[in-house]
């Protein structure tokens, strides 16, 4: 358990861009990924808006039969992970493979192919089901494709724990690595299912913003003005090796993951829990498990989803966990930005926090015109602030009150 686990290689599928830089570029812009809904018609919808990925290929990442067949929220994944693990330079061979291993995060799988299907039984009946079917919507399967495409044959795993599902992949990887099972691991999350079910599901419960005039201002974190969340897509992945593995092959390090943690609030199914007990004992867990005080983090990359509970809830916790310290450092919400993508939404959130601690940015929360009374932290409001990052923190709940923190620190030898 002395091992040190390293962020050594990140890909990006997000509303903000196919890629790295053009996403992280955008994000430090302040820049809205946010705009109308093109999959379906959304007529009968209250909420027409989205964070749609715009001019995704998938021919680009696979080939064109796959591409053809594979669920977005797989493709996307792959494409993610195939950034990664070629920004980090590490070559997966035959001799390597069997300690390189893949886990992801997935909320809901392959939800368009079962609406899709659904429709096929009902209007021609069993035998024109498509074979493919369940293989396209299981959400493991971006784990299981994944390692397929990339050779990687060490621990392969998927979580499904709603909104949290990404970051308890990343941390779930770096345990993994920490007890020897790997050398290195890619792992994130990912999600695609701007449908008409999802939609109008979570259009029921009255958690989506309805803003739809103005697409761009409709996610607002910690504004008294906020009406709900809005839903994203994308992938973000990143390859963790042990510091030894990497150092040894003289990668680029971009941060070093150094606390995990997990609770659950045992609550309610879908609010958190008033006082925000259990984000507090988690964002406590990952401090203890990182071997930190309170003092050492410097900023806070927010669950933030923009609904009048999860924020002011949130903001309580920090509290309880940071005490004098909360007024102190910075919090934002990237998914200000990127809406908020579910079970992808801990991926790109910790690729973004380790380009924070990397690049010493503070992404802003954009939107927050009005902040909200009982949300009065520092939310690094508009605008990006260049500051010393040398720990920083990411937040992701999810339903069931299910929770997980990750805290990536600055590498130095």
């Amino acid at each position: 358990m002395n091992r040190r686990v390293v962020i050594t290689g990140v890909g990006l599928v997000t509303p903000l861009g196919i890629g790295v830089e053009p996403s992280w570029e955008g994000l430090c812009a302040g820049k809205s990924g946010v705009s109308e809904i093109t999959r379906f018609d959304t007529s009968d919808y209250d909420t027409k808006i989205a964070g749609e990925v715009k001019g995704f290929n998938a021919e680009e990442f696979l080939p064109r039969k796959e591409a053809k067949r594979n669920q977005l929220f797989i493709a996307y994944a792959i494409a993610a992970a195939r950034m990664a693990l070629e920004d980090s330079g590490l070559k997966i061979t035959g001799a390597n493979a069997s300690k390189c291993g893949v886990i992801t995060g997935c909320g809901l799988g392959g939800l368009e192919m079962l609406e899709r299907t659904a429709q096929i039984v009902d209007k021609k009946g069993p035998k024109r089901v498509s074979p493919f079917f369940i293989p396209m919507l299981i959400g493991n399967m971006a784990a299981g494709m994944i390692s397929i495409h990339l050779g990687a044959k060490g621990p392969n795993s998927s979580v499904a724990t709603a909104c949290a599902a990404g970051a308890h992949a990343v941390g779930d990887a770096c345990t993994a690595i920490l007890r020897g099972a790997a050398e290195c691991m890619v792992t994130g999350g990912v999600e695609s299912v701007i449908t008409r079910t999802c939609i109008a599901g979570f259009g029921a419960m009255k958690a989506l913003s309805t803003r739809n005039d103005e697409p761009a201002k409709a996610s607002r974190p910690f504004d008294r003005d906020r009406d709900g969340f809005v839903v994203g897509e994308g992938a973000g992945m990143l390859m963790l090796e042990s510091l030894d593995h990497a150092l040894e092959r003289g990668a680029t390090i971009y941060g070093e993951m150094v606390g995990y943690g997990m609770s659950g609030d045992g609550h309610h199914m879908t609010q958190p829990s008033p006082d925000g007990d259990g984000a507090a004992r988690c964002m406590q867990a990952a401090l203890d498990s990182a071997g930190l005080t309170r003092e050492k983090i410097d900023y806070i990359n927010a669950h933030g989803t923009s609904t009048p509970l999860n924020d002011k809830f949130e903001t309580r916790a920090v509290k309880t966990v940071f005490g004098d310290h909360a007024s102190k450092l910075a919090m934002s919400s990237t998914k200000s930005m990127t809406g908020h993508l579910l079970g992808g939404a801990g991926g790109i959130e910790t690729v973004f926090t380790a380009l924070a601690v990397k690049n010493d940015i503070a992404p802003p929360t954009i939107n927050l015109d009005n902040p909200d009374d009982e949300c009065d932290l520092d939310y690094v409001p508009h605008t990006a602030r260049k500051m010393t990052i040398n720990y920083a923190m990411t937040n992701s709940f999810g339903f069931g009150g299910t929770n997980a923190s990750l805290i990536v620190k600055k590498y130095t030898d």
